[in-house]
């Protein structure tokens, strides 16, 4: 953080250290080691798939169905190389895993195989049963324990590399026999296909549980059950029912499941982000980021927190990982917060709830940005302007909880000597701006996300030769300093690796979530969810009625309050450990329709559903951002994870004030609607931010903060009155508290 401290990012112990904890923590970078032969395969596919996005960005890409199928074939085999089994040994907990996912893949296969009738000695049913015997047997717990499978890691069997070949087998099926399956016999599958799909729907599952975990490859296979089972299910839930091969037909042989809308916004979108991310970090981006952020922020009360904030807010908008972001910039904000004497776990907390910001902050706001837009059919501008006010919301809740507890504390501004000043920055790192700069401009102007992250990568690796042009050309003063590492061929193949690496993940989650949404599409289950949290929303608004005997609260604002409660929690649990992407194109199709079923604009329930998600990263128990930043802070994860919580708990009722107040995502926008609603959300901000820390100007009793806190939850609300009596009594207790503290100041002056 000082002209010392920014030199850090290039400490190779420092960078391992970080490396390491994102393994530990983060289920994305959890990649086996490899060498010899496979590391150079590994770095081939790698590379190979980047450059095949890098250039379809730029010069168009194939036809819908093989574009994905190129992505997925090469990802999936990617991910059987580089993760290892989901479970390393044999406990109980693996063997009810291993139980119930072999006894899916079993029966996916049965219901396929013997639905199509085929002979026992058939060519096809002799492949497939090997196929899937060959799966089952490589998902079992490695019965050589730990150690042993410690000491395989970087040389893998034979069978590793069928299995990879398995995994890309079904996608290069479709590429093959593209004409045959999608022109010559449309809509007539034969045999081999629903095979093939039977054999991709069983991968796609074990690729998701080795990436991160059982949690969403069990709701697939139980949406799988759900398809198949409906007639036999309870009357509020039931359903026609549907053969496996017509599943597969829907899920494989179509675009409403593994290569549906999930897949391909990986393909189109977020790869070329993500792999733009890695090369401009690369670059020395960061650096530039964490200098601007220290002469902007440190010279406050609570400096180093305040620095971790705005560092996070412009890292996180190219990074696409909270988790990434909590890791690399905490490395360097986490230790010198503790240094100025704030508490480990509130340092900790502080770096995660602002990393998880960054994915909401205009004018990039990460890959699922762009989704969002495709989604609902807006330019991308719009969605910027639309998106920073709840961003500022955000970003205003966790710097006015920093400055509070800062001032609880005592604690000053950053040591002048290690501030560096905005020029100085600027001077040395200015040529690293222009890359970010001209791809949102392409974006201001319209044009597509791929060409714009085209030309950002492009441009990262010219100006990576600034610093070394400027010093041949006899121009030492043009760049102060390296400003960071200049790209070469060599280091261009390793971030193309790397990039390729980080999307493995998300394409195989999003693949996964093809059978959530296949399932919704084929079944109709999306209004059955509606209904129920229709019922639940009037259930709870009765409750409230019973318990508000003035009436501060209508029976529409109740009813849309419980809802939104209701939604919430459902997008929080749904959230856990799934990356951003995915996460919220489940959560746009299967949470927001419920409350279309209330009247709320669809951007406005895009916008929640997507914040409310986003909050699984710091919400207990799956709280994975709050966890990295305990990890760096060597503090409590419940306590820091609690504390991250509470931080940032305008980015749980930011949602509630924009489905109140739609106006403050510009929809029916009306200025004075507008100014009510901003002004009441801002005191509602401060009013928990106070609350929540017991100071403001001096300490405050609890009844105060008990007091502070309620109405700080009913400024959010659309009453006019209500939103009257919470503020006039905040302010009150706020500006008592303000003239309290400058009469004992006066006393003990005298």
């Amino acid at each position: 953080m000082s002209r010392a401290g920014l030199t850090t990012a290039n400490d190779p112990s420092l960078q391992d250290d970080v490396t390491h904890l994102q393994e530990i923590v983060d289920p994305e970078t959890n990649f086996r080691a490899v060498a010899g032969f496979t590391a150079k395969l590994v770095t081939v596919l790698a590379f190979g798939l980047s450059a095949y996005h890098f250039y379809t960005a730029g010069f168009g890409v194939l036809t819908e169905v093989i574009h994905r199928s190129v992505h997925l074939a090469i990802s999936m085999a990617l991910i059987f190389l580089l993760f290892s089994r989901a479970d390393s040994q044999w406990s109980v907990r693996s063997t009810i895993s291993t139980a119930f996912f072999s006894a899916c893949y079993l029966w996916i296969s049965w219901k396929a195989w013997s639905a199509l009738g085929l002979a026992a000695s058939s060519p096809d049913t002799i492949f497939f049963w090997g196929a899937v015997a060959v799966i089952v047997f490589l998902s079992l717990p490695n019965v050589r324990g730990n150690r042993a499978a410690a000491a395989a890691d970087k040389g893998i069997g034979i069978t590793y590399y069928l299995m990879m070949l398995l995994a890309a087998s079904f996608s290069v099926y479709l590429i093959v026999f593209f004409k045959e399956i999608f022109i010559a016999r449309v809509g007539q599958p034969i045999a081999r296909d629903y095979l093939m799909g039977a054999l991709a729907m069983i991968l796609v599952a074990e690729a998701t549980r080795r990436t991160i975990g059982a949690a969403l490859p069990a709701i697939g296979m139980f949406c799988l059950f759900y398809a198949v089972a409906g007639p036999e299910l309870p009357a509020e839930i039931a359903h026609r029912g549907f053969s496996m091969p017509r599943i597969i037909n829907h899920l494989y042989l179509g675009t409403e499941g593994i290569y549906g809308v999930a897949t391909g916004v990986v393909a189109t979108f977020v790869f070329h982000f993500i792999l733009f991310g890695v090369v401009a970090q690369l670059s020395g981006l960061g650096q530039l980021f964490i200098g601007l952020s220290t002469a902007i922020a440190g010279r406050f009360s609570g400096g180093p927190a305040k620095v971790s904030v705005v560092a996070s807010s412009m890292f996180g908008m190219i990074s696409g990982s909270t988790v990434a972001n909590t890791v690399t910039t905490g490395s360097l904000t986490i230790p010198l917060m503790k240094k100025a004497g704030f508490r480990a776990p509130f340092a900790g907390a502080v770096e995660a709830s602002a990393s998880a910001g960054g994915q909401i902050t205009p004018p990039i706001m990460g890959a699922a940005a762009f989704v969002m837009a495709e989604s609902l059919g807006i330019p991308y501008v719009e969605l910027i302007l639309i998106a920073i006010l709840p961003a500022a919301f955000h970003y205003l809740s966790v710097l006015l909880s920093v400055h509070f507890e800062a001032k609880r504390l005592g604690l000053g501004a950053l040591p002048d000597e290690e501030i560096p000043s905005a020029l100085a920055v600027a001077r040395q790192y200015w040529h690293l701006a222009l890359p970010p700069i001209v791809m949102v401009t392409l974006l201001l102007m319209r044009f597509t996300p791929f060409i714009a992250a085209f030309w950002g990568i492009i441009l990262v690796v010219l100006v990576s030769y600034v610093p070394l042009a400027a010093r041949y050309a006899g121009m030492p003063g043009l760049v102060k300093g390296e400003g960071g590492h200049v790209l070469t061929p060599r280091r261009i193949v390793e971030a193309f690796e790397e990039g390729a690496r980080f999307t493995l993940v998300i394409t195989a989650t999003c693949a996964c979530v093809g059978f959530i949404l296949g399932t919704v599409t084929l079944t109709g289950i999306g209004f059955k969810l509606s209904a129920a949290v229709l019922s639940a929303a009037h259930a709870g608004a009765d409750m409230i009625a019973f318990l508000d005997p003035f009436d501060l609260i209508d029976s529409r604002g109740a009813i849309l309050f419980c809802a939104l409660v209701l939604t919430a929690v459902a997008c929080i649990l749904m959230g856990c450990g799934i990356p951003t992407v995915p996460l919220y194109i489940i959560l746009s199709a299967i949470v927001a329709p419920a409350l279309y079923e209330f009247g709320v604009p669809l951007l406005a329930t895009h916008f929640a559903v997507f914040y409310f998600g986003l909050l699984s990263d710091l919400t207990p128990p799956f709280a994975l951002a709050a966890f990295a930043g305990a990890a760096l802070a060597q503090a409590d994860p419940m306590r820091t994870a609690f504390i991250s919580f509470r931080l940032s708990i305008a980015k749980l009722l930011v949602p509630f004030m924009f489905v109140y107040s739609p106006a403050l995502l510009l929809i029916d926008f009306d200025p004075v609607t507008f100014a009510f609603a901003l002004g009441s959300g801002i005191l509602s901000i401060l009013s928990l931010a106070i609350g929540f820390t017991g100071f403001a100007f001096r300490p405050l009793g609890a009844v105060q903060r008990v007091v502070l806190l309620l109405c700080g939850l009913c400024l959010v609300f659309d009453q006019v009155q209500t939103i009257i009596v919470a503020g006039l009594v905040s302010l009150a207790i706020i500006v008592n508290n303000l003239l309290v503290a400058r009469r004992e100041a006066r006393g003990a002056a005298a």
